[in-house]
Protein backbone atom coordinates (compact mmCIF):
# COMPACT_ATOMS: atom_id res chain seq x y z
CA UNK A 1 0.00 0.00 0.00
CA UNK A 2 1.38 3.39 -1.04
CA UNK A 3 1.01 6.37 1.27
CA UNK A 4 1.62 9.78 -0.27
CA UNK A 5 4.02 12.27 1.27
CA UNK A 6 1.08 14.50 2.26
CA UNK A 7 -0.55 11.64 4.16
CA UNK A 8 2.76 10.80 5.88
CA UNK A 9 3.10 14.44 6.91
CA UNK A 10 -0.43 14.46 8.40
CA UNK A 11 0.27 11.24 10.29
CA UNK A 12 3.54 12.70 11.57
CA UNK A 13 1.75 15.81 12.85
CA UNK A 14 -1.05 13.72 14.39
CA UNK A 15 1.47 11.66 16.35
CA UNK A 16 3.33 14.81 17.42
CA UNK A 17 0.06 16.35 18.62
CA UNK A 18 -0.75 13.18 20.53
CA UNK A 19 2.65 13.38 22.22
CA UNK A 20 2.09 17.08 23.03
CA UNK A 21 -1.31 16.31 24.53
CA UNK A 22 0.07 13.48 26.64
CA UNK A 23 2.98 15.66 27.78
CA UNK A 24 0.59 18.48 28.71
CA UNK A 25 -1.60 16.10 30.71
CA UNK A 26 1.42 14.59 32.45
CA UNK A 27 2.94 18.00 33.17
CA UNK A 28 -0.36 19.31 34.56
CA UNK A 29 -0.84 16.24 36.72
CA UNK A 30 2.65 16.38 38.17
CA UNK A 31 2.51 20.15 38.70
CA UNK A 32 -0.80 19.93 40.51
CA UNK A 33 0.44 16.99 42.57
CA UNK A 34 2.88 19.40 44.21
CA UNK A 35 0.53 22.40 44.32
CA UNK A 36 -0.79 21.80 47.87
CA UNK A 37 -4.39 21.02 46.84
CA UNK A 38 -4.68 24.12 44.61
CA UNK A 39 -6.04 23.37 41.14
CA UNK A 40 -6.47 25.26 37.91
CA UNK A 41 -8.92 24.37 35.17
CA UNK A 42 -6.57 25.96 32.65
CA UNK A 43 -3.83 23.56 33.68
CA UNK A 44 -6.16 20.56 33.87
CA UNK A 45 -7.61 21.02 30.37
CA UNK A 46 -4.53 22.30 28.51
CA UNK A 47 -4.08 18.82 27.02
CA UNK A 48 -7.35 19.17 25.08
CA UNK A 49 -5.97 21.78 22.69
CA UNK A 50 -3.36 19.58 20.97
CA UNK A 51 -5.62 16.54 21.11
CA UNK A 52 -8.70 18.12 19.52
CA UNK A 53 -7.15 20.84 17.38
CA UNK A 54 -4.21 18.68 16.40
CA UNK A 55 -4.60 14.92 16.61
CA UNK A 56 -8.33 14.74 15.93
CA UNK A 57 -8.21 17.26 13.09
CA UNK A 58 -5.16 15.64 11.46
CA UNK A 59 -6.80 12.21 11.63
CA UNK A 60 -10.00 13.60 10.08
CA UNK A 61 -7.98 15.14 7.26
CA UNK A 62 -6.07 11.89 6.89
CA UNK A 63 -9.22 9.80 6.62
CA UNK A 64 -11.14 12.24 4.43
CA UNK A 65 -11.05 11.71 0.72
CA UNK A 66 -12.78 14.99 -0.14
CA UNK A 67 -10.63 17.43 1.84
CA UNK A 68 -7.29 18.41 0.38
CA UNK A 69 -4.14 18.13 2.45
CA UNK A 70 -2.77 21.40 3.84
CA UNK A 71 0.59 22.64 2.67
CA UNK A 72 3.60 22.45 5.01
CA UNK A 73 3.37 26.20 5.66
CA UNK A 74 -0.28 25.92 6.62
CA UNK A 75 0.46 23.05 8.98
CA UNK A 76 3.28 24.99 10.64
CA UNK A 77 1.04 28.05 11.13
CA UNK A 78 -1.77 25.89 12.54
CA UNK A 79 0.49 24.05 14.96
CA UNK A 80 2.23 27.25 16.05
CA UNK A 81 -1.20 28.59 16.96
CA UNK A 82 -2.04 25.42 18.88
CA UNK A 83 1.29 25.67 20.70
CA UNK A 84 0.56 29.28 21.66
CA UNK A 85 -2.86 28.30 23.05
CA UNK A 86 -1.44 25.31 24.95
CA UNK A 87 1.51 27.19 26.46
CA UNK A 88 -0.81 30.06 27.34
CA UNK A 89 -3.17 27.73 29.21
CA UNK A 90 -0.30 26.11 31.08
CA UNK A 91 1.18 29.50 31.96
CA UNK A 92 -2.22 30.76 33.13
CA UNK A 93 -2.58 27.61 35.23
CA UNK A 94 0.82 28.15 36.83
CA UNK A 95 -0.12 31.74 37.68
CA UNK A 96 -3.52 30.71 39.07
CA UNK A 97 -1.95 28.04 41.26
CA UNK A 98 0.69 30.49 42.43
CA UNK A 99 -2.07 33.02 43.20
CA UNK A 100 -0.96 35.91 41.03
CA UNK A 101 -1.75 37.52 37.67
CA UNK A 102 0.20 38.91 34.75
CA UNK A 103 -0.90 41.23 31.95
CA UNK A 104 1.24 39.36 29.45
CA UNK A 105 -1.05 36.34 29.65
CA UNK A 106 -3.24 38.01 27.00
CA UNK A 107 -0.46 37.60 24.42
CA UNK A 108 -0.94 33.84 24.14
CA UNK A 109 -4.59 33.75 23.03
CA UNK A 110 -3.97 36.68 20.69
CA UNK A 111 -0.95 35.00 19.08
CA UNK A 112 -2.80 31.67 18.86
CA UNK A 113 -5.80 33.34 17.22
CA UNK A 114 -3.67 35.21 14.68
CA UNK A 115 -1.66 32.12 13.76
CA UNK A 116 -4.65 29.78 13.42
CA UNK A 117 -6.59 32.42 11.46
CA UNK A 118 -3.63 32.82 9.11
CA UNK A 119 -3.52 29.04 8.62
CA UNK A 120 -7.26 28.88 7.92
CA UNK A 121 -7.09 31.78 5.46
CA UNK A 122 -4.11 30.23 3.69
CA UNK A 123 -6.00 26.93 3.46
CA UNK A 124 -9.21 28.56 2.22
CA UNK A 125 -7.52 30.64 -0.50
CA UNK A 126 -4.94 28.10 -1.59
CA UNK A 127 -4.65 27.69 -5.32
CA UNK A 128 -4.45 24.18 -6.63
CA UNK A 129 -1.56 23.49 -8.98
CA UNK A 130 -2.47 23.17 -12.63
CA UNK A 131 -2.85 19.55 -13.77
CA UNK A 132 0.10 18.26 -15.70
CA UNK A 133 -0.42 17.08 -19.23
Amino acid sequence: MYISDDRKRLLHYALGDLAAGLFSALFGGIYELFSHEVYSFSMIYAFAVPLTGGTLLMLLLLLSEKLRCPSPMQLVLWHAGLAAFTVGLIFRGVLEIYGTTNRMIAVYPAAGSILTAAALLAYAFRKEPAPQQ
